[in-house]
This record gives C-alpha cells, sequence and structure tokens, in this order.
C-alpha cells in the first residue's frame, strides 16, 4: 500500500521514460505552430518590458518533443532576434528518453532536472500542461473525520489523516498537489530576486472546488488510473487559485487565471492563423482554421484550460492579462 502522491510519482516517471507519451494525448504545441509562435512573442514582450536585459534565461518545464519552443524560436528569428540573441535555454526535464529528443532539437539549450539547478539571472518560463502531471494527495470528509487515499492492489484505500480541510459535505474529495504548490514557491522566489515572468497554461477550473479529478489516457481513451501503474498518463486538475496564492505570498505578483481561448485570442492567435491560411492550400488552411477553433473555442479548449502569469512586481501587466 502506498500514498497516492507516491503511487501518481511512481508510474508517471515510468511511463515518460518507457512511452511516447504523444500516442495517448496531444496538447497545442502539437495541434497548430501557432500556439508556440504566440507564446514566443508573449516572452519577447515580457523581455522587453524587463529592460531588455543583454542576457536572459528562456526556459520551458516540461518541453515534451521541443515542438514549442521550435516554433517560438523560428518566429523570435523573425520577430525578435535581440531577444534571441540575449536568451540562454534551459529546458527541464527529468525523462532520459525526452531528454534525447529535445537536445537533437534544440542542441544549444542545456538540460536541468529542477528549477532550483538554474543558475542566477532574469528569467523567462513556459510551462505548458506541466503542472497536471505532478502528483495530487487526496483528503475525503467522513463522519468521523478526513481520510486520506492510499492504493493498495489496484484500489482506493483511505486512513484516517490529520488534514484541516474546508467545510464540505461528507464524501467530498478534496486535492491538493504539494509538488505544484512547491514550483510556485520556488518560481515566485525566484522572479522577485533576479526579475522576470513566468506563464503557465493548464487544465483546471477557475476556482478551487471539491471533486475527484484524477485521470489516465491511454491511446487516447480513458483507463482506469490505478491500473498497470506505468502504462497510461495520469493527470488531475490544476489549482490555480493555491498556486497563485503561493506566487503573492513569495514576492511575485500573479495575473489570472484568464481561459486559455481568451488569453490566445487576445496574443492573435486568429490574426496569425489567418495569415498562415492565406498562403496554404485550401484544405491545409482549414486544418489550420480547424486547430485554431479548438485551442479557444469554450466547447474544446478554450474554457477548461486557463492561463496564470506569474512576474517580478514591478513589471506591467503581461500580454494578454492587460484590463480591457
Amino acid at each position: 500500500m502506498e500514498r497516492l502522491d507516491h503511487f501518481i510519482a511512481r508510474a508517471n516517471a515510468a511511463y515518460y521514460a518507457t512511452h511516447d507519451p504523444f500516442t495517448d494525448f496531444t496538447t497545442a504545441p502539437e495541434i497548430t505552430q501557432v500556439f508556440g509562435e504566440l507564446l514566443g512573442a508573449w516572452a519577447a514582450i515580457c523581455w522587453q518590458a524587463m529592460g531588455a536585459p543583454a542576457s536572459v534565461w528562456l526556459a520551458e518545464a516540461g518541453p515534451g518533443r521541443a515542438t514549442l519552443m521550435e516554433d517560438a524560436e523560428r518566429g523570435l528569428a523573425r520577430v525578435a532576434p535581440a531577444f534571441l540573441a540575449a536568451r540562454r535555454l534551459a529546458l527541464i526535464e527529468t525523462s532520459p528518453r525526452l531528454r534525447a529528443i529535445q537536445s537533437a532539437a534544440l542542441p544549444h539549450a542545456i538540460h536541468i532536472a529542477t528549477l532550483a539547478e538554474l543558475p542566477p539571472g532574469p528569467l523567462i518560463l513556459l510551462a505548458n500542461e506541466f503542472l497536471d502531471a505532478l502528483p495530487i494527495r487526496q483528503f475525503v470528509r467522513r463522519a468521523p473525520g478526513w481520510t486520506e487515499r492510499f492504493v493498495a492492489d489496484a484500489t482506493f484505500v483511505e486512513r484516517p489523516a490529520h488534514f484541516s480541510g474546508p467545510d464540505v459535505a461528507e464524501a467530498s474529495i478534496i486535492e491538493t498537489c504539494e509538488p505544484a504548490t512547491d514550483f510556485a514557491t520556488t518560481l515566485a522566489t525566484r522572479l522577485a530576486t533576479h526579475g522576470g515572468a513566468a506563464l503557465l497554461l493548464d487544465y483546471g477550473p477557475e476556482h478551487t472546488a471539491p471533486g475527484d479529478s484524477l485521470q489516465a489516457l491511454r491511446a487516447g481513451q480513458p483507463t482506469n488510473p490505478l491500473a498497470d501503474p506505468g502504462s497510461a498518463d495520469l493527470t488531475a486538475h490544476v489549482d490555480f487559485q493555491t498556486l497563485a496564492k503561493a506566487a503573492t505570498e513569495a514576492g511575485a505578483r500573479a495575473h489570472g487565471p484568464l481561459p486559455q481561448g481568451k488569453f490566445l485570442a487576445r496574443l492573435g492567435l486568429f490574426q496569425r492563423t489567418f495569415q498562415l491560411a492565406r498562403a496554404l492550400p485550401p484544405r491545409q488552411a482549414t486544418a489550420l482554421q480547424a486547430a485554431a477553433r479548438r485551442l479557444a473555442e469554450p466547447d474544446q479548449m478554450g474554457r477548461l484550460f486557463k492561463a496564470l502569469a506569474i512576474c517580478h512586481p514591478a513589471l506591467p501587466p503581461p500580454p494578454g492579462f492587460e484590463e480591457p
């Protein structure tokens, strides 16, 4: 028997070491090149707001196959070459298999296992669908008190827990993600000390609510998250409110969360898509426009996915987060 977060950490480590995750799910950078281009432009504008330092770290947490950063750097070479010349590229990745893929695509990047390993200096960080894979704990409200979920023989087992949770109905489940909160705290402390900005895009509700959000995907289909650990990708909703609070308490400023669709539309998702589509054959142009709608439409990824920015407190609201 092991605690749920320990089970998730072990299962996901095995999964990412042995599987190509993109056979089981598709992320925004794989859907359209415009996503990476927009995030690269977002980073360049933040760099300018920071005073255009001569040297700045550009980091990505959980870079997958490096598609996002490849698209970002290709766009930056066209619209912000000065930022591209100033940036030093770092990739936060623990999977040896994914590190090899990323090094082939971005040979000029350094790899680090944790944000704490990044050398000092101003930082702009991008993280897309990174936090949702971090291990969660689950607590259940029972009449005698709180219990915590453990895993034994592919089933949940509850044990009494010392947990001070909110006032919720009996049988309600409260999820916590200590690694995500720690990441937000470390990131905010770093930004408040050395300057910079971060953009976190992931899925979850705008306001924290009870519920079991743990899910597993295998070959694009939902499956039992407790069965065959290491054979499926395990994820859970991101608690943006808790992350924003942790960042603020660590001395940074949080902006958002905003629905991803609204955020990307403000950055010019549809304008850039239309610009690219004009030069394509009709079938490819239609596919590109459908990809943009997939990212932005409320009934697809536009509402469930959110964008949260964490910045040095002296910086103005970053692109996409300005008040209308």
